[in-house]
C-alpha cells in the first residue's frame, strides 16, 4: 500500500514529501544542527527513491512538450530535489564547523562555501528542470562579471583578503593583536568587509581586510597571553654591579603582579662614571596588566633601593660636573630608619603629628629573621605591627602563595587593632630585617587619634577584601573584619 501511494503517482508523492519536508526542517529547533541534517537526509533519501523508481532523472534534463501537463510537475519536483540536495549538503557543512568548536571564526568561510552550493543549485535547476543552456548564460555574463568587478575591486579585494585572512587564521575572535601601523587591542568581529578591533582606550577599531592582510601582525595571545615588558633602571654606581642586580632582582621577586613562571631577569646594559643601566625583563598574565604591573615594579625598585642604600642616577641628558657624582667612597645614601618607613605609611604619615612618629620610632625593636623562618602562622595572632626593613616575606594559605611584601610593606595590624588571627602563614623568603611596634607603644596613640584608628581600620577591611578576591580569606572572617571595623569607629567615634 505504501509502494502504491508513493510510486502510484510519484511526481504528486515527491512534491508532497518535498514540502513536508520543508515544514518539519522548519519547526525544527536551530539550537539541534544534528538532528535537522538527519531529517534532511531522510527526508532527500526518500525524494531520490521515488525519482530513481519512477524513472525521473534529476540531473539531465528530459524535453517537455509544449502542452505537457505533466511538465509543472517535473519542473517542481526536480526543483525541490535539488532544494533538498542544497540544504543537505549545508548541514553537512555547518554541522562540522560546530563541532569544531569555531562557528564564529569560521564564519566567513561558511558563508563562502554556502554561497557557492546555493548558486549551484540555482544553476542546476535551471539547467535539468527549466533547460536553460548554461554555457551560454554563462558567457553571456562574463562582461556583466567584469564590469562589476571593476566597480567593486575595492569591496572584492575586502572580501578575498577576509578569505585569506580566514584560511590563513593568524588569529581568531578574543586573540590580543598588534599591527605594525600600532593598533592593538582584542579582535571583537570579523566579516566579509572588516575585523573589528576593540583598543585599550575602549574604542572600536575597523580595519578593512584588504588593507589587514598588507600590516604585519603580532599575535600578543599565542601561545599564550603572558607578555613581555622590558624596564630600564639607571643607577649610580656605588655598588658592585652584582650586587645592584641582586637588589633588582629581589625587587621583582616581590612585585606580586607579575609572573613567576618563566623567573623575572635582570640584564646589566650598560656602565659608565654616571650610571649602571639595568635592563628589568618580566612578564605579566595579559596585556591589560602591563601598566599595573610596571607601576609597581617602580615602586618596589624605589623601596629595595632605599632599602640597600643605592641611589638612582641623573638622567643621561642631564649637565653634571664628574667631581659631584657619587661613588663608592663618598656615596650617602639616606638611611632607612623606623623613622623613615613611619613617614612612609600613608596612614601615619596623613594622621601623626612628627612628635608622635618620633616617639613611635623610638620604641620600635629590631627582628632579624633568617630564610625560610616563619614569622606567624595560619591562625596565629601577631600582636604588634612589623614594618618590613629589607628582605621580601611571602604570604601563603594552605600551602598556596597568596601575595608579597616588600620593604615599606607593613602586617600584623590585625592583631594589634583587632585581635584577629593571621589568615595567612608569613614566611621570610630572603633574610629579612623589621622594625617592631608592640601593643603597647600603640595603645596611647589609638586612645588619642581616633582619626589614626579609623584609618587602620579602612586599611583592615581593604586588605581583606583584597585577600578576599583572592580567594585566601574565607567569607565569615570578611565579615568579621566589616564587622570590627564597625565596632572601632563606634568605640573611638564615642
Amino acid at each position: 500500500m505504501i509502494y502504491d501511494a508513493l510510486f502510484g503517482k510519484p511526481l504528486i508523492s515527491l512534491i508532497a514529501v518535498g514540502f513536508a519536508g520543508i515544514i518539519v526542517w522548519y519547526f525544527l529547533s536551530s539550537q539541534r544542527p544534528t538532528t535537522r541534517l538527519v531529517v534532511q537526509i531522510l527526508f532527500f533519501a526518500m525524494m531520490t527513491l521515488i525519482l530513481v523508481g519512477s524513472g525521473i532523472e534529476p540531473h539531465r534534463f528530459q524535453g517537455y512538450a509544449s502542452q505537457d501537463p505533466q511538465a509543472l510537475l517535473v519542473i517542481l519536483a526536480k526543483s525541490l530535489w535539488w532544494i533538498h540536495l542544497a540544504w543537505a549538503v549545508i548541514g553537512f557543512i555547518r554541522l562540522y564547523l560546530v563541532l569544531e568548536g569555531s562557528p564564529r571564526e569560521a564564519r566567513l568561510l561558511q558563508d563562502l562555501v554556502v554561497g557557492i552550493v546555493y548558486i549551484g543549485m540555482m544553476l542546476s535547476i535551471l539547467a535539468f528542470a527549466f533547460g536553460v543552456p548554461i554555457g551560454t548564460l554563462v558567457a553571456t555574463s562574463g562582461v556583466v562579471a567584469i564590469i562589476l568587478g571593476l566597480a567593486l575591486q575595492n569591496t572584492l579585494a575586502d572580501v578575498f583578503s577576509g578569505i585569506a585572512l580566514t584560511l590563513g587564521r593568524p588569529y581568531v575572535i578574543g586573540d590580543w593583536i598588534l599591527l605594525s601601523d600600532g593598533t592593538e587591542g582584542r579582535v571583537f568581529e570579523s566579516n566579509w568587509r572588516a575585523t573589528h578591533i576593540l583598543t585599550p582606550g575602549n574604542n572600536i577599531v575597523v580595519l578593512p581586510n584588504s588593507f589587514l592582510a598588507k600590516l604585519g601582525l603580532t599575535n600578543v595571545s599565542r601561545p599564550d597571553e603572558t607578555h613581555l615588558l622590558f624596564l630600564t633602571i639607571r643607577i649610580a654606581p656605588t655598588r658592585m654591579p652584582a650586587s645592584i642586580r641582586q637588589v633588582m632582582l629581589s625587587a621583582l621577586t616581590s612585585c606580586n603582579s607579575i609572573v613567576r613562571e618563566p623567573p623575572p631577569v635582570v640584564a646589566l646594559k650598560g656602565l659608565d662614571a654616571t650610571a649602571l643601566e639595568v635592563e628589568l625583563q618580566f612578564r605579566v598574565t595579559s596585556p591589560g596588566q602591563r601598566v599595573p604591573a610596571r607601576n609597581e615594579v617602580l615602586d618596589l625598585v624605589y623601596r629595595h633601593c632605599k632599602s640597600a642604600g643605592l641611589l638612582l642616577a641623573v638622567p643621561p641628558a642631564a649637565k653634571v660636573l664628574t667631581a659631584d657624582l657619587p661613588t663608592e667612597e663618598n656615596a650617602k645614601p639616606p638611611s632607612v630608619t623606623p623613622l623613615a618607613l613611619i613617614q612612609a605609611i600613608p596612614v601615619f604619615a596623613a594622621t601623626l603629628t612628627s612628635d608622635e612618629k618620633e616617639k613611635l620610632a623610638e620604641s620600635s625593636n629590631v627582628r632579624q629573621f633568617r630564610k625560610g623562618d616563619v614569622i606567624v602562622r595560619e591562625g596565629e595572632m601577631l600582636p604588634s605591627l612589623m614594618m618590613v626593613r629589607a628582605g621580601i616575606i611571602v604570604a601563603r594559605r594552605e600551602g598556596e602563595e597568596r601575595g608579597r611584601f616588600a620593604p615599606g610593606d607593613f602586617f600584623g595590624e590585625t592583631g594589634l587593632l583587632a585581635g584577629m588571627q593571621e589568615v595567612c602563614t608569613l614566611e621570610a623568603l630572603t633574610p629579612t630585617a623589621v622594625y617592631e611596634i608592640d601593643q603597647e607603644a600603640f595603645a596611647p596613640l589609638l586612645t588619642e587619634r581616633p582619626a589614626l584608628a579609623e584609618e587602620i581600620a579602612a586599611a583592615l577591611a581593604e586588605r581583606a577584601e583584597r585577600f578576599r578576591d583572592g580567594a585566601a580569606l574565607p567569607p565569615e572572617q570578611v565579615r568579621n573584619a566589616h564587622a570590627i571595623l564597625k565596632t572601632i569607629r563606634t568605640i573611638f567615634r564615642a
